[in-house]
């Protein structure tokens, strides 16, 4: 079961600098050695459902060792068939433009 989950997760007792919690995250999913793609907003990652709630498991542990209040968001979508989707889904959209974009 293929899936992409975006999340993004923050603590919201710790002032406006979140970089150094965001780091810590993604410091996860990077050793993970899941396809991901970080934006502004959040983290997109690849895999079967199991292998990527574990990412977002470990990262919510990982925030709660010292933070007491933690907001979450999850984003997921299931499509049966390979994986690959990380790039394929822009790269149909690309292919509709006509051309590339800058992402």
């Amino acid at each position: 079961m293929s899936v992409l989950l975006e999340f993004s997760m923050s603590p919201f007792d710790k002032g406006e600098s979140l970089g150094p919690y965001v780091a810590r995250s993604l410091d996860i999913v990077d050793r993970s050695g899941l396809p991901y793609r970080l934006t502004p907003m959040g983290t997109v990652i690849e895999g079967e459902w199991d292998e990527v709630m574990a990412v977002v498991t470990a990262c919510f542990e990982r925030m709660r060792e010292d933070c007491n209040r933690i907001s979450t968001s999850v984003r997921i979508d299931y499509r049966a068939g390979p994986g690959g989707r990380l790039q394929s889904k822009i790269d149909s959209i690309e292919s509709n433009l006509g051309r590339k974009l800058s992402t």
